[in-house]
Parts: structure tokens; sequence; C-alpha cells
């Protein structure tokens, strides 16, 4: 470490390994491969879709969140353990997605990042009576006020931003075969980065599966379980088939089935309560979002956790995991 006027600054490996946690405690896997594997998946994707920006975007994010840890002299097992990165990367995903590719984005960019890291602490001091913390929010509070910002700056113009408006038609007509199926199960994966490729759908459950064979699992099962859900219900074809249901039930199933409760057949059974929940959640903050053209991003995952673990119900002898609420 490089201590200046008691700012204490990462070096080389420390500082790679870091970034690599931050990436992959998106998912809530602290381990340097899962991080590794997603960003090779939104590698992979950003440039399948022509968008390399999205990777760019996801780096200068990740860096710029754990680096304001450091910075800001936050605790250091937080940093240790990559928590300061995981909402800047998402932040860096979402911008060059959804505004065009300027200057002023990556300015705008880099602030919201670096945002989004005292942001957390914020929110998590808040919410520490509860025993529960902000997840993704501090990356979904911070966005949607940069995205609402775009529609009056022209320096970050809006270009993929739905337009505002009251009600829309959903078109349910999707197709359906065994190859398709698994193609937007795999994407509902994938969207946890607002990545639409399977290929990257792979690459996170591969990551997954080397931190946390049950987090594979439950990303499997949470993005299964909404596509299903989804698909009975008719739902708007589009979202379907860009995996649009997937991202927020995957990520509860995963916070339900084994990260802030031990895997039992009980806690089994409230993961998957929580993953249907999560579906009308994402269903109906879209309507409520469409006044305002921005995205949900992963806003119904944290309302639907939030929902599920407030009651703090312990489904076996021993108490839930404590230790992840206060560390995230």
């Amino acid at each position: 470490m490089i201590e200046t006027n008691n700012i204490q600054l990462p070096q080389g490996m420390a500082f790679i390994r870091t970034m690599l946690k931050g990436a992959g405690q998106v998912m809530f896997q602290g381990n340097t491969m899962t991080g590794l594997f997603f960003l090779l998946g939104i590698l992979w994707g950003a440039i399948a879709e022509g968008r390399p920006s999205v990777m760019i975007g996801a780096l200068v994010g990740l860096i710029t969140s754990t680096l304001t840890g450091y910075l800001l002299n936050q605790p250091d097992n937080d940093g240790k353990e990559g928590l300061w990165g995981f909402n800047g990367i998402l932040v860096g995903c979402a911008f060059p997605t959804f505004l065009g590719n300027t200057p002023q984005m990556w300015f705008a960019l880099i602030l919201c990042a670096a945002l989004t890291t005292w942001v957390r602490t914020g929110f998590n001091n808040v919410m520490a009576p509860w025993k529960t913390n902000s997840f993704t929010f501090p990356f979904v509070f911070c966005t949607w006020i940069f995205l609402l910002a775009s529609r009056m700056l022209q320096g970050m113009p809006p270009e993929s931003l739905s337009a505002p408006e009251l009600t829309q038609h959903w078109d349910a007509h999707v197709e359906l075969s065994l190859g398709t199926i698994l193609i937007y199960w795999l994407k509902g994966i994938s969207q946890v980065f607002l990545i639409n490729s399977w290929v990257t759908g792979i690459l996170f459950l591969i990551g997954l599966y080397l931190s946390n064979k049950w987090a594979a699992l439950w990303a499997s099962i949470g993005s299964m379980v909404s596509l299903l859900t989804v698909l009975y219900f008719q739902g708007a074809g589009n979202d379907i088939v860009n995996g649009l249901y997937g991202f927020s039930p995957v990520l509860t199933a995963i916070a339900l089935g084994c990260t802030f409760y031990r895997p039992n057949l009980r806690t089994a059974i409230w993961a998957l309560l929580g993953v249907l929940v999560t579906v009308f959640v994402q269903a109906g903050m879209d309507i409520l979002m469409l006044p305002f053209g921005i995205p949900t991003l992963t806003a119904p995952f944290c309302i639907a956790t939030w929902l599920f673990l407030l009651p703090m119900y312990a489904f076996d002898e021993k108490k839930p995991n404590h230790s992840h609420w206060h560390n995230r």
C-alpha cells in the first residue's frame, strides 16, 4: 500500500484482486475468479453487440468506485471484499448502454460511479437498524438521477432510453422451442450486467460455479422460474426474448437461496416465493417507470429482497447469516 496523508492507496495485484472481487460482488461473490469470468462475459457481450464502450465503461466505473473507497478511507475490510466496486461497475455498464458516447457522458459516469461508494455507506447506515443493507440500490438511485438529468442535458443524450409514455401495448408473441427457451434463460442471467448475450450467461454461470455451486444453481433456478412465470402470465414478448424479466429474479434467488439464508428445504421455498414476487415487482415497476422513460435497473430485486429479509425469519436452528447483512 502507498500511504499519502493518511490515505492508503493500493498497489499492483492487491488492487486488481480488489476490483475482481468488486465485479463478483454484483452477485454476492467476493471471489477473484468469479469477477474475472464476469468481466470476460461483459467483454464478449459488448463486442458481440457492437458496443465496446460498455466494457470500457464497466472498467472505468469499477476502478472509479474502488479508488473512491480508498480515498475516503472507508473500512478496509469492505475494500478487501470488493464491496466498493459492485455498484460502480453497474454504473459503468448502464451509462454507455443508455446514453450517447460523448465526453460529457464519460465525465458523468465517473462522477456517478464515485457517488455510489459513499451513497452505499449512507444507505447502509440508514438501514442498519433493520439488519439489512442497500444491495445494488446505490447504483439504481444514482443512475436514475443521471438518466433523468440526461433529458435536460444535451451533452449526455438519452439515445437508448425509451420515450416517456403513459400506456403501452405489449406484444405477447414469443417463439418457443427448446433452443429459444435456453437462450432466453441464459439471457436472463447475462442481463444482470445489462448484457444481451446467451454466451455471456454461460460465462457468468461458470464464474458463479467456481465460487459457490449453490449460487450457480440458484441463478439458474431464478432465471428459469421467472421465465416460466412470465410466459404463463403472457408478459411482454420483447422483454422475454431479451431476458429482461430474469436479471432481478436471479439476484433475488441468490440472495435468499444461499447468501442470507443457509440452503435447506424451507429456505428453498422462501427463495422460490421471492423469485415469483420479483417477477410481479418487475412488471409493476416497468409500468411505473414508463412515464419517466427510464429503466427499472435492479430496483425490483432490491424491493423484493427487502420484503423477504425484513421479517428476519429463521428457517433452521441457526439464525440467518447476519454477517452478510452488515458487510454488503
